[in-house]
């Protein structure tokens, strides 16, 4: 006589991840989309500058401007960081989106002309990344202080 078999478990369905079939990314937040669109942006102005052309100030205030109180980045951003608290994913990819705009900053920032860079005395990417956040800080700011702002980033940058 065979010795008894132990029950079967009961296995789990598989999922549809382990099964083959990829599971589908959730759709960008409208903030994480500007961002990477912004961040384009500010690519092309790093491939597009010719010869002595600066581009730092266009790029600084086109940022100041998508960071303006009531500009349509603004009020994304509010809304997508306080959904993506306590959703890790949402929150990951919010600040890949922003990074990939600090990054895109800081290729602009390296082009600075060296007086310009001794003047604030900075690493390219401190320096992109405190440009970021202060630009980041003028969608906190009453609508009439964001030009104020904006012209004392460009004379930070010697501009």
């Amino acid at each position: 006589m065979a010795p008894p078999r132990p029950p079967k478990s009961r296995r789990a369905r598989p999922s549809p991840t382990r099964a083959g079939r990829h599971a589908r990314a959730p759709r960008p937040a409208p903030a994480e989309r500007r961002l990477l669109a912004l961040a384009r942006e500010l690519g092309a102005l790093a491939r597009d500058a010719r010869g002595g052309a600066d581009p730092l100030p266009g790029a600084l205030e086109r940022l100041a401007g998508a960071y303006a109180p009531g500009a349509p980045l603004a009020g994304d951003l509010r809304r997508a960081w306080l959904a993506s608290q306590g959703d890790k994913t949402a929150a990951l990819a919010l600040a890949w989106a922003r990074e990939q705009l600090r990054l895109a900053l800081e290729e602009l920032v390296a082009r600075l002309p060296r007086e310009a860079r001794r003047r604030v005395d900075l690493p390219a990417d401190a320096l992109a990344w405190l440009l970021l956040a202060a630009c980041e800080a003028i969608a906190c700011e009453p609508p009439s202080a964001a030009a104020d702002r904006t012209r004392t980033l460009l004379e930070l940058i010697g501009r």
